[in-house]
């Protein structure tokens, strides 16, 4: 039996993806650009406790293949694919925030940063050999997050 508690998993975690469909975003660290893309993805991801290499290939097909690109007749039926477009991968451990009481999160959800860092990196480096082109956030660090959303348009997809 699965239990969604504020959109995370409480039992068998699913990987997060936050994708917004984006003219421009940039991620910047230490007040320098890190990772850059033009029209395309922005992703935050969230990993939890439990999740694994299996669910991130997931997460990706999803990702590369969800219909937010607008076809010749306005409609959303093109997806990155299809498209071309860049995809810029940020990770993001308060996906997986625990916000049901208090004024404070939780984050017992959340994968052990060792974990977490591996399934971000396994992830882009699966992208890198899909998309022409791919760039990401630096997990544990302190980033600055800029982006115009085209539409706009965001999804929260779990794998």
């Amino acid at each position: 039996m699965r239990l969604f508690l504020n959109r995370t998993l409480v039992s068998g975690a699913d990987l997060i993806g936050l994708l917004q469909r984006v003219t421009r975003a940039e991620v910047m660290v230490d007040g320098e650009c890190i990772g850059r893309i033009g029209d395309g993805l922005l992703v935050l991801v969230g990993v939890q406790k439990g999740d694994t290499e299996p669910r991130a290939d997931r997460l990706l097909e999803r990702l590369l293949n969800y219909r937010v690109f607008a076809d010749e007749a306005g409609k959303m039926n093109l997806s990155l694919l299809d498209t071309g477009g860049g995809l810029l991968l940020v990770p993001q451990f308060t996906l997986a925030a625990d916000t049901r009481k208090g004024r404070r999160p939780g984050f017992s959800s959340a994968a052990e940063p060792a974990h977490g860092a591996h399934l971000f990196d396994y992830l882009r480096g699966r992208a890198e050999g899909r998309v022409d082109q791919v760039a990401g956030g630096r997990f544990g660090a302190d980033m600055q997050v800029c982006l115009v959303n085209d539409g706009p348009v965001t999804f929260w997809l779990d794998a």
